[in-house]
């Protein structure tokens, strides 16, 4: 019997270890945030990178402002005319859709939606699809004139 008991410890140590990895593992990657290096219209930005769902979600609702970054770019493994809303945003924005680096769409100066209900959010949406969009402060698409055909330029 001693022996049975014993697997079952392990078996229980192994789970509980799992348990607590994933986890850790889940907050990790809620908290901590990649960011990337970018040129655009022969700026030098430093954004904060959204490659997974729950980044996506939350984007930079709930901020008062981008901190010591410059924007926040939002990275797809498709394209498709990707949708942003303004959930929580406490301060207005532009947003710059790429498909493969090349600037197709820009939305600049997007008001803030307060009290607005999930459903009834305003989508934005490109005109065509893309496959990463950038959100920047607003007012940066025109003080750079930033046209539809510009290339984005990550620095490696």
């Amino acid at each position: 019997m001693p022996d049975k008991n014993k697997f079952k410890n392990i078996a229980t140590v192994f789970v509980i270890m799992f348990f607590v990895s994933f986890v850790g593992l889940k907050i990790w990657q809620n908290f901590f945030w990649p960011k990337a290096d970018l040129y655009l219209k022969g700026e030098h930005l430093t954004v904060l990178v959204a490659n997974n769902q729950e980044h996506r979600y939350k984007g930079l609702g709930d901020r008062n402002n981008l901190g010591k970054y410059d924007g926040m770019l939002f990275v797809y493994g498709y394209k498709e005319r990707l949708g942003v809303v303004m959930r929580d945003m406490r301060f207005p924005i532009d947003i710059i859709w790429f498909d493969d680096g090349e600037v197709i769409d820009i939305a600049p100066n997007l008001s803030l939606e307060p009290g607005v209900s999930e459903e009834n959010l305003r989508v934005y949406r490109p005109r065509v699809a893309a496959n990463a969009f950038l959100e920047l402060p607003a007012g940066w698409s025109y003080a750079h004139n930033l046209k539809i055909g510009d290339k984005l330029e990550v620095v490696e």
